[in-house]
């Protein structure tokens, strides 16, 4: 097993690199982030689609429902015991699983796309292999229909290696590139009390942005009360502090519109699906000082 991992790596490292490398995928890349921003705006569908509902990314979920029909397809063909009817039927349930699957993952890029080359590069890519796997199944299934049932099996088999180059890019945008997880799960901010920045330097209405711990914090000062949340947006990582804009007693994330609530960092809309760590603030001294917020546990 290892050695087989470590010749994967050899071999689809350097593919890898050369598609994030490939600058005349740009183009179409833009193009494709770009309709997908305009066919779902903010609001309730683009929520659904990115799991605000659910509290984290919907498309793995729905990948696994493809993935896992049409290789079980493949499985039968290969071990010889598909009486003739059931691999179809699955390779049927994994093409019409891929139509909200890939809704979900187009949703997904057109907050992604802008983040950086890599990313834009390699999204475009996965989309593309799995349009290819999609459709190499979708002709395995018409000549099945046919009774060309060997050229089925081959295609099936062509589909189902494809589909494992896809799923190969896709874990690396997830797992390497960060695409998906809660942007602030690795810098939580402190437990105990920090000094963060002088009283004076905070003034009503104006948003700072301050480092404690190597947490970057968003202050913010509404009459008697002080606001303090992290600065690193959870849905794709922008900056609060630079392009948020504050609603009341709610900050809207400029990049892709996520709005949470600044008393204790729940979301408001999405399409972010982890809340937003808060910190509760004190003066002392003549220092405001903060310390992560312990959130009340889950009910059981």
């Amino acid at each position: 097993m290892t050695v087989l991992m470590r010749r994967a790596r050899t071999v689809l490292g350097p593919l890898i690199d050369r598609v994030e490398g490939a600058s005349g995928l740009d183009p179409a890349a833009r193009a494709l982030g770009k309709l997908a921003r305009r066919a779902v705006g903010p609001g309730a569908v683009k929520d659904a689609l990115s799991g605000t509902w659910q509290g984290h990314a919907l498309h793995p979920a729905l990948t696994d429902v493809v993935i896992g029909s049409l290789f079980s397809a493949t499985i039968l063909d290969v071990t010889g015991r598909d009486p003739g009817r059931s691999a179809a039927r699955l390779i049927r349930v994994g093409l019409v699983a891929a139509v909200p699957t890939a809704l979900t993952g187009v949703t997904d890029y057109g907050d992604s796309e802008e983040g950086s080359d890599a990313v834009r590069r390699a999204g475009l890519v996965h989309a593309a292999v799995n349009v290819t796997g999609l459709s190499l199944y979708a002709a395995s299934l018409v000549a099945r229909r046919r009774g060309a049932r060997f050229v089925g099996v081959l295609l099936g088999l062509g589909g189902a290696g494809t589909l494992s180059a896809a799923a190969f890019l896709g874990g690396h945008l997830a797992l390497t590139r960060g695409i998906g997880p809660d942007q602030t799960v690795f810098d939580p901010g402190p437990e105990e009390w920090t000094p963060a920045v002088e009283a004076s330097q905070l003034r009503p209405g104006q948003v700072i942005r301050v480092v404690i711990a190597d947490t970057p914090v968003a202050l913010l000062r509404d009459g008697n009360r002080t606001f303090a949340i992290h600065d690193r947006c959870s849905h794709r990582g922008c900056s609060l502090s630079a392009t948020g804009a504050v609603d009341g007693a709610r900050i809207v994330c400029g990049c892709h519109g996520s709005t949470f609530d600044l008393y204790d960092g729940s979301i408001r809309r999405g399409p972010a699906t982890a809340p937003q760590p808060t910190f509760d603030v004190r003066e002392r001294d003549g220092m405001i000082e903060l310390r992560r917020h312990a959130r009340a546990p889950a009910p059981r």
